[in-house]
């Protein structure tokens, strides 16, 4: 297939495009500056302006849209939110209003979204029927999703990739928690109770590799692991796979004066959610347990 994806460069779409080049796809970056294409097939497109060439997206069999501003790279002020939200609705919205208009329009679109649209439910079990929360990133969520719309509108198969907490030493939350743990001063956040919905790298992938190829799956979907685990379970298991205690916990006043808001909705939060429409129609994960996830993921 000729797959066309945004944020190419980033932890997901680093991973994906590698695999879709490695299965023989021919890979068409959606990119923000002609300086970053690395061949001719490359689309550059401005959001901000509302520019992309949809004659260059012609005849793509396939699109799947990763990019938006990372959330947990500074603290939240009111500016930041509003470039949050913008990044995700402002370059959805784009590309959704690029293809519906197509001639020879995908077969698919598969938008990245975040299991942050169910907020924050204790130990209520969240599948993709459960309803939407009411925190800002819930909010987020589900402007985002409701962006991509007018592709669906248009007769284009639309999937919302859900995230969970992505496991890879290549980025996100776990390379941040190796050293603390490392050198056993790692534990539990806050009560420790509240669950964490993760998944590895190489499930991330082959999930949207199988959300690609299986027509009958579409609307949201949740690319978490089937077993969630609580943040006191994580940080256990973390330091049996590196051998060190993990029993010192961080207070969940200290997180919040050192991360605002973002503390609350990212690491004391809890969303106990499972992937269920990923599991009827038959993929099968390459990591279901936490534990053998870190230890393929550590080498250890």
């Amino acid at each position: 297939m000729r797959i066309a994806v945004t944020g190419s460069s980033g932890l997901i779409g680093t991973a994906l495009s590698e695999a879709l080049r490695q299965r023989g796809d021919r890979l068409q970056r959606i990119v923000r500056s002609a300086s970053r294409t690395t061949s001719d097939e490359d689309v550059v497109w401005d959001i901000e302006h509302g520019v992309l060439d949809g004659q260059r997206l012609e005849g793509a069999d396939a699109v799947v849209h990763l990019a938006g501003e990372n959330i947990a790279s500074g603290r939240w002020t009111a500016r930041r939110k509003e470039r949050i939200l913008q990044s995700r609705t402002g370059s959805t919205s784009l590309l959704a209003r690029t293809l519906a208009g197509l001639h020879h329009k995908p077969r698919v679109l598969a938008c990245a979204s975040a299991i942050g649209i169910y907020g924050d439910r204790g130990d209520e079990l969240l599948s993709e029927k459960s309803e939407p929360g009411t925190t800002f990133l819930a909010r987020v969520c589900q402007q985002w999703e409701a962006a991509a719309q007018v592709a669906a509108d248009a007769g284009i198969r639309l999937v919302h990739l859900r995230f969970g907490m992505v496991l890879s030493t290549e980025g996100g939350a776990l390379p941040k928690m190796l050293t603390p743990f490392r050198l056993g001063l790692g534990g539990p956040i806050g009560n420790g109770r509240q669950f964490m919905s993760w998944v590895a790298i190489d499930d991330v992938v082959g999930a949207i590799e199988h959300v690609l190829d299986h027509d009958a799956v579409r609307g949201p979907v949740n690319i978490v692991a089937p077993q969630p685990v609580t943040n006191r379970e994580f940080a256990t298991v973390l330091g049996r796979v590196l051998r060190r205690p993990a029993v010192l916990p961080l207070p969940a006043p200290v997180v919040r004066l050192l991360m605002g808001e973002m503390a609350d909705e990212l690491l004391l939060a809890s969303a106990r959610v499972v992937p269920a429409r990923l599991e009827q129609s038959g993929y099968t994960f390459r990591y279901d347990r936490l534990e053998a996830a870190l230890r393929a993921l550590l080498g250890r």
